[in-house]
């Protein structure tokens, strides 16, 4: 028998939780893709810098070949290399060759991040499904969810970018996590990542949302490399790419998923009273 539709605020338990991948769950710093993206352009003679690169991270892989290739300085350089503009041909040769090498790059950063594992057990104990979506296509899923797997980490659902009918920061994998999983209404459900993509498509899909900054692409660090900076200019940066979140409308901030689980907890009280993202 179908649940009667509601005419009151939601006040029951958090349900479900989305995650991104890479800088999020995986891949400390997000450094697979970013070297793929470099390495697809050096091959086409033109130099594009990791910052550049990861400027667009987040998107739908095509969308991220597409943003760079309309960075006015990116076009500059290309023309300056190439002598003419760069065309859909050129779009298309390049992406062809980013597949296979984002594949081979990913079997090297699908380490779990510190942390993911106890949060997701947590989750597991509370009944709170784990859900998750990529700008990654599902022929590269296919090779990161069987490395993540033997690392310890199998959401219940894996949604990619070339399975919805947009991609972020459109809703629909995220609409798309709720049928796989069963779960409703959307307010019982947290979207967390490291793009401004990200949160833009938790917000869209009327979730609540947790940037993490440490871990991403924003900061770009491995864990080592973030170490070994000092503390205070550390934090300084963290708390720069935190502002930036807030700014687009995150609910919260974290350095990474070892310190999401009292997020959670503060989510879920919240709930309790019928709030609302």
């Amino acid at each position: 028998m179908e649940s009667p539709a509601r005419s009151r605020p939601f006040t029951g338990p958090l349900k479900a939780v989305v995650l991104d991948w890479a800088g999020t769950a995986v891949d400390f710093g997000c450094m697979g893709p970013v070297g793929t993206f470099v390495e697809v352009f050096r091959r086409e003679g033109v130099r594009i810098t990791t910052a550049e690169a990861r400027e667009p991270m987040g998107l739908r892989k095509i969308d991220h070949l597409r943003a760079l290739c309309a960075m006015e300085s990116i076009m500059d350089r290309w023309k300056t290399a190439r002598s003419e503009p760069i065309g859909e041909e050129d779009i298309g040769r390049m992406y062809a060759r980013l597949e296979p090498l984002m594949i081979q790059a990913i079997r090297e950063h699908s380490d779990p991040i510190p942390g993911l594992l106890e949060f997701v057990s947590r989750c597991r104990a509370r009944d709170i499904a784990v859900g998750s979506t990529t700008g990654y296509t599902r022929p590269i899923m296919e090779v990161l969810v069987g490395e993540a797997a033997r690392k310890g980490y199998r959401p219940d659902c894996v949604v990619t970018s070339s399975e919805v009918p947009r991609a972020r920061p459109a809703p629909f994998m995220c609409y798309q996590c709720a049928i796989e999983l069963q779960v409703y209404p959307l307010e019982a459900m947290v979207k967390i990542g490291d793009t401004v993509s990200d949160i833009m498509e938790g917000l869209n899909a009327g979730m609540w949302t947790v940037a993490v900054t440490r871990s991403g692409s924003d900061l770009g660090l491995t864990e080592a490399e973030a170490e070994a900076l000092p503390a205070g200019e550390l934090q300084e940066r963290l708390d720069a790419i935190a502002a930036s979140f807030r700014a687009v409308g995150a609910h919260y901030t974290a350095p990474d998923m070892g310190q999401c689980w009292p997020i959670l907890e503060d989510i879920g009280a919240r709930l309790s009273t019928g709030e609302r993202p």
